[in-house]
């Protein structure tokens, strides 16, 4: 399956216009925001787990992000909630669930294969955030010679010069 996979290629998508698809374990559903595979694939989607759901336990190989938007999402190295960012790098496992549930913006297989590093950032922490321009704050979240993860907060008056980023974006609104 190929969504907005040649990443060469800009691409804009209204999640909120998407349906939610099934996937293979009951009461776990995805909006498919960007991917190029089978069910292993490299992917950015919008998973949404009902009460009391669960997915089985698996390996991702080429690593594992996610932000979780609402509820709380879980697996055996604890409960994240709502604002929590997770890293889980190439080669980690886990069995996640939410018994409330909820919902997380997550990107698959999209790591170094080198890279090694678990991080845990809670974004709702507003001692973590730094000034960036004029009417930004900046949530540093992970940063490598290959990528940099920021979260960013804008008000509605700021205005940006046009910025070069030779190796493309992409942004979650």
């Amino acid at each position: 399956m190929q969504i907005h996979a040649d990443l060469s290629k800009r691409a804009v998508v209204d999640s909120s216009s998407l349906d939610w698809i099934a996937s293979p374990m009951a009461g776990v559903e995805r909006r498919m925001l960007e991917r190029d595979g089978a069910e292993v694939a490299r992917a950015t989607s919008l998973v949404r787990y009902a009460p009391d759901s669960s997915f089985s336990a698996h390996r991702h190989d080429l690593g594992e992000e996610f932000l979780v938007l609402e509820g709380v999402f879980s697996d055996e190295t604890g409960d994240f909630h709502k604002g929590m960012y997770v890293r889980n790098p190439p080669g980690s496992t886990h069995v996640p669930s939410s018994a409330p549930g909820g919902i997380i913006l997550v990107k698959l297989r999209q790591m170094a294969p080198d890279d090694d590093t678990y991080v845990r950032v809670n974004t709702t922490d507003a001692s973590a955030w730094q000034d960036g321009r004029e009417g930004e704050a900046i949530l540093p979240l992970f940063a490598s010679p290959h990528e940099q993860v920021d979260m960013l907060q804008w008000t509605g008056a700021c205005a940006f010069r046009p910025v070069s980023l030779p190796g493309g974006a992409e942004y979650f609104v």
